[in-house]
């Protein structure tokens, strides 16, 4: 990979513009074309349609009752938090309001009492990802906490990484049966940390989402149906925010501690696209154009597919390699990447 270190500082939101740098300048032409501009009749339909949905899923469930076809209720229930999470995200990016204040407020009642995701804990985590994407040191989501992203990491893992990795790639989608109950595992962790933010009020409202929750489901259904329940529901859950996240940047190029590049070819490289029509854009939240995403974070998602033109024809400009591919393509590379990082797992000897 090119080392340019050229051209940019990052912030929370991005990079701020140095006058010639080549993000500078398709900043420009994004800025030319409108792109950044807040789509609010956009999400007014988008916001009110998913509270629709999640207030008739709950509805749905209370009048069903007591019965094993809330099985299926738990399926759609699981894609609409799924959709829920989503929108988090995009208060996370400032995509809807451009107010902080207000943007962590709605985010901290969609994402705490909604989903039982905490919004502080997550949007640390996620603005850590943003500014360096798929670095080993600084990039929290390849950390070797249960899987290794790297061959650098597999030969020095140990414990639960080193078990797992051997065969991690096989282990992966099972895994994200429990992605849901892990990211409500880490948001109540993170309220015993001095560095969380609004930690009682945060605290408040993920107490409030699992009393309700759960004090829904014991109250309508019996023990076996209740466990079923939430096994299917948070399971699914799980699996939907992975396969939403993970085609993203693993199995593209990871940087290792002195790699340094500038801005867009950092945001660039490390990023995959996901082709697809209007069904996968609803489904992915726009997170399939993760290019155009990473480089403008607070770009509102519905513009996102305009901007993709113009930036893949900006990196053919300029020589930067612009990677995309298919959604069953991406998760291909993505496994078949975690399958090659686990292969000094798999060559040490029993002792080793």
């Amino acid at each position: 990979m090119p080392n340019n270190t050229t051209g940019t500082r990052e912030t929370d939101q991005g990079a701020t513009k140095v006058r010639g740098s080549d993000f500078a300048r398709l900043s420009r032409r994004i800025q030319d074309a409108g792109l950044m501009e807040r789509t609010p009749v956009y999400f007014a339909v988008r916001l009110s349609l998913i509270a629709l949905a999640f207030v008739g899923s709950w509805v749905a469930f209370f009048l069903i009752g007591n019965s094993w076809w809330q099985i299926v209720t738990a399926v759609a229930m699981a894609a609409v938090f799924g959709q829920v999470g989503l929108v988090s995200h995009e208060l996370a990016h400032r995509q809807i309001f451009n107010g902080r204040r207000l943007s962590e407020a709605v985010g901290r009642v969609v994402g705490n009492l909604g989903i039982g995701l905490g919004y502080g804990w997550w949007q640390d985590k996620h603005t850590r990802h943003h500014a360096n994407p798929n670095h080993e040191e600084h990039d929290p989501d390849v950390n070797p906490d249960l899987f290794v992203w790297s061959e650098d990491q597999a030969r020095k893992a140990r414990g639960i990484p080193a078990f797992l990795g051997r065969y991690q790639a096989f282990l992966f989608y099972p895994l994200l049966l429990l992605e849901g109950l892990n990211l409500h595992v880490g948001s109540v962790r993170a309220l015993f940390k001095p560095s969380t933010k609004q930690r009682v009020l945060e605290g408040a409202l993920l107490a409030g989402h699992f009393v309700l929750y759960l004090g829904a489901i014991i109250i309508v259904l019996d023990p076996l149906q209740a466990v079923a329940f939430i096994a299917v529901q948070q399971g699914l859950f799980g699996v939907y925010l992975g396969c939403i996240f993970a085609p993203n940047h693993k199995g593209m190029p990871t940087l290792k501690k002195g790699e340094k590049l500038d801005f867009l070819r950092k945001q660039v490289l490390t990023s995959r696209n996901v082709r697809g029509g209007g069904f996968t854009d609803l489904a992915l939240g726009g997170l399939n154009y993760q290019i155009e995403h990473h480089l403008f974070p607070s770009m509102p998602s519905p513009h996102l597919a305009k901007a993709q033109p113009i930036v893949r024809d900006y990196c053919e400009e300029i020589g930067v390699s612009y990677h995309e591919t298919g959604f069953v393509r991406s998760h291909v590379e993505a496994i078949t990447h975690m399958h090659e990082a686990g292969a000094p797992l798999r060559a040490r000897t029993p002792a080793g």
